[in-house]
């Protein structure tokens, strides 16, 4: 009994550690870009409709890391991973969002290279996150991770070199709109959605069905705002930058939640069991 007790807590003791630690790193994480939220709230005039926006998801991003974060201590060990990764996205995207609204905000435009260094980082990430939900039921293969990667690579380093001149623009948008396809093939019909389909529970069902939707539809805003903004100039950068910040706001906040979602329905189903 005594010896039961001691390993309790040790466990404790571990698991306050744990969580001082995450809090501490957030603490100073939040330190360090106050000055980043300072210039901006500064400078934010009231009809700067972008400005807000990109205010409102570079805020709700880093709230998400911070749940994301906590919430790995809620869950088995094998789904800690996915939540981190979630965690991870919101993190590179806040970071991201804060330099590019203080630039709107200074300069009324958002470069290009700010978004691509964000969706080359966490769009890879979001699409590795099929493959370790399929890894925490014993699923997965090492395929389905290279697939997903070398998919996402294609669909956005075409579309890059496009936009920043050194690709013709329709050549970059149809092998951008190939690597899309390819994913969508792997995660409805291929390896990863057979997996899925045959082997998952009903609540890992759900997310990895909402999240391949995310993908299919809250990806469609971006081609459809590449053909609009860049191969026909029909939509201005104020209604671009609005709906790609919507955009993300589903597709990454979202999509990390119907992890969080399939992760603690399992962690807690497990725990029933024994």
């Amino acid at each position: 009994m005594i010896k039961n007790s001691s390993i309790t807590e040790s466990k404790s003791s571990s698991l306050f550690a744990g969580g001082f630690k995450a809090k501490t790193i957030l603490t100073a994480l939040f330190l360090i870009m106050l000055p980043g939220f300072a210039h901006s709230a500064a400078n934010l005039a009231a009809d700067d409709f972008v400005g807000i926006s990109f205010w409102i998801i570079s805020m709700a991003l880093m709230a998400a890391t911070v749940f994301f974060l906590w919430e790995t201590q809620s869950v088995s060990v094998k789904w800690k991973t996915s939540l981190v990764v979630s965690a991870l996205v919101t993190f590179i995207a806040a970071v991201h969002y804060f330099y590019m609204r203080d630039v709107w905000i200074a300069t009324q435009t958002t470069p290009t290279v700010y978004r691509y260094i964000d969706w080359l980082l966490t769009v890879p990430l979001l699409m590795i996150e099929f493959y370790l939900i399929l890894r925490a039921i014993g699923v997965a293969s090492v395929g389905i991770f290279w697939r997903l990667l070398i998919g996402t690579l294609v669909m956005l380093i075409p579309g890059y070199m496009a936009e920043a001149g050194y690709l013709n623009i329709t050549v970059g948008f149809i092998i951008g709109m190939l690597g899309w396809f390819y994913i969508l093939y792997e995660i409805f019909l291929g390896e990863a959605g057979k997996a899925a389909k045959a082997n998952a529970s009903d609540a890992v069902k759900y997310a990895y069905n909402a999240m391949r939707w995310i993908v299919t539809i809250g990806w469609a805003i971006y081609p459809i705002g590449y053909v609009l903004g860049y191969m026909t100039g029909t939509a201005d950068q104020e209604t671009l930058n609005i709906v790609y910040n919507l955009a993300d706001f589903v597709n990454k906040i979202a999509f990390g939640l119907l992890i969080w979602y399939a992760a603690t329905s399992e962690s807690q189903a497990t725990k029933t069991v024994a």
